[in-house]
């Protein structure tokens, strides 16, 4: 992942964070054998000048909430300003725009039935500019959440990987449930999740044993996970798409779980629709992604159709500060 703008140090502390997003500077100088100083002063230019930030996500599936993907067709004059308005909303993630700037793509995450039937049926159907909605859930997630892409990198070695890696999630029979002392917490972190103790209790009002008992409890269940959120074209990975699988149903099982296995793939899970999986996918360059798709994903026993759509601009990873 070599990139005139970003060094190996700067790809091997991204790659410490996304293991560990909440791991004392110290402990991640001492795994990279680099100094205190130039690992926070790498931080905070990666955070100035990279878009790096460190934020504490609810991870949907644990907590069991209704997950959907939204494919929205516009007018090209107002695909932006729809993006920018879902963008706001708490309850969406990860908006782009594909197919030429006329089709903004969604996912959102409800708690409630109706508070999605009040977007898809209520808000979104009134907006003129909006000439097509496509909603589709999302039933099973193969590869995404906690895994992010950048996990699959080789900037660590094992024991590296192994000297940060935090204790693991503990399994769970059913969705997990917050308690209403739950949501400062779990805000303060939206913002920074390396936030320290004493500036989360300042947060939540509560003592700072009770905050770090009750973080290590939701880290430790999964209902809440640490992640990093960064421009992958800092690091020369200028070429995003959006890929429509569709998959023979018998084989749909074993392509989730190769496409899961892929450096290029950021999020894989199978949905509703006429497609029966959605991934995203991150290359270099198209002529990486054609490669991709003709060798990696084509080869693949059970694929009969892959719509690609070429994200050309990504208005909310994780946040939206806008």
């Amino acid at each position: 992942m070599d990139s005139p703008e970003f060094d190996e140090l700067d790809q091997r502390l991204v790659s410490a964070l996304v293991l560990d997003g909440r791991a004392p500077f110290s402990k991640i100088a001492a795994v990279l054998g680099v100094s205190d100083q130039t690992v926070a002063r790498r931080y905070r230019r990666l955070y100035a000048e990279g878009e790096l930030r460190v934020v504490g996500v609810r991870d949907t599936e644990r907590l069991g909430h209704t997950r959907w993907m939204l494919r929205l067709r516009c007018t090209p004059d107002a695909s932006v300003s729809i993006a920018t308005a879902l963008a706001r909303r708490p309850d969406t993630a990860w908006i782009g725009l594909t197919s030429g700037g006329t089709e903004v793509v969604c996912t959102t995450a409800s708690r409630r039935p109706e508070d999605h039937e009040a977007l898809l049926l209520g808000k979104l159907p009134r907006t003129p500019s909006i000439v097509e909605i496509g909603a589709h859930q999302l039933l099973h997630r193969f590869y995404g959440g906690p895994l992010g892409w950048f996990a699959k990198d080789s900037a660590l070695t094992a024991e590296e990987r192994a000297a940060l890696l935090p204790a693991p999630v503990e399994p769970s029979s059913g969705p997990i449930r917050l308690d209403a002392e739950d949501e400062a917490l779990i805000a303060a972190l939206a913002r920074d999740g390396r936030a320290s103790y004493p500036e989360l209790q300042k947060a939540t009002g509560r003592s700072e044993s009770a905050v770090k008992r009750r973080l290590d409890q939701l880290l430790r269940s999964g209902a809440l996970f640490i992640d990093v959120e960064f421009d992958t074209t800092r690091f020369g990975f200028r070429s995003r798409a959006l890929l429509w699988i569709t998959v023979a149903p018998s084989a749909l099982a074993a392509v989730g779980a190769a496409l899961a296995s892929h450096a290029e793939v950021a999020f894989a899970g199978a949905t509703s629709g006429p497609a029966n999986l959605v991934a995203v996918v991150i290359c270099r360059d198209p002529a990486e992604l054609y490669t991709y798709l003709s060798e990696k994903l084509g080869t693949l026993e059970g694929v009969r159709h892959v719509e690609t759509a070429p994200l050309l601009r990504q208005v909310k990873r994780l946040t939206y500060a806008g």
